[in-house]
């Protein structure tokens, strides 16, 4: 697809960078940009009981079906629609429906592990890290999991402390090297957001990004 743009947005569980990648999809028009999540890919878990895939390490890039994204990005990037998984963290499964997600200008990808793999991280033309405090991205986890993913306290804080954490340090904190752009604060840091904003409508203006 002729002038059209690949944005990564990584960080840390409960940094805020869902929060970033929603508003800058929400900053332009439906058909000019769209947002694919790395957290749709979690693979499917058959064969394992409930309390089994509870378990796995999600935290890790095993647990992604990084092939399928790497051919989906690519398939949007040549101007092809894609099918794109739905995944149910209550249950730790794919559902059997799925989202379909048309090829767009601006294609904003979100999730932690995006620039820890050279196949994907190589996609993007700009590569955001979003850099948040690390106590604060533990209350937000703990929070958004109770709240919307049917968790326990002590199930959250189990998790965190055997995979979540280090799993952070050694795959999505070593990959912020690899940002163009790093944002501290997360989704609180509206100048940030509305600067990255303001250059990707320059892009759409121009068919290229400013320096």
């Amino acid at each position: 697809m002729k002038n059209c743009i690949f944005i990564g947005v990584a960080g840390g569980s409960g940094s805020g960078k869902t929060t970033i990648a929603h508003n800058l999809v929400k900053a332009f028009k439906a058909e000019d940009a769209i947002l694919v999540e790395q957290d749709a890919y979690y693979k499917e878990l058959t064969g394992l009981s409930i309390e089994e895939k509870a378990k796995v390490n999600f935290d890790h890039p095993n647990s992604i079906e990084f092939e399928l994204l790497h051919k989906h990005l690519l398939d949007l990037k040549a101007g092809n629609s894609i099918e794109r998984p739905i995944y149910d963290f209550k249950t730790h499964s794919r559902k059997d429906e799925t989202v379909k997600i048309h090829p767009s200008k601006i294609v904003i990808v979100e999730g932690i592990l995006l620039f820890a793999i050279p196949e994907i991280r190589e996609l993007f033309d700009v590569k955001i890290f979003v850099d948040t405090d690390a106590d604060e991205m533990l209350l937000r986890r703990v929070e958004r999991d109770i709240k919307e993913r049917g968790r326990t306290f002590e199930s959250v804080r189990d998790q965190y402390l055997t995979t979540v954490k280090p799993m952070f340090l050694e795959f999505c904190e070593p990959s912020k090297r690899y940002a163009d752009v790093i944002i501290p604060r997360g989704g609180e840091n509206k100048v940030a957001i509305n600067m990255v904003v303001a250059n990707l409508k320059r892009f759409l203006q121009n068919g290229n990004l400013s320096n």
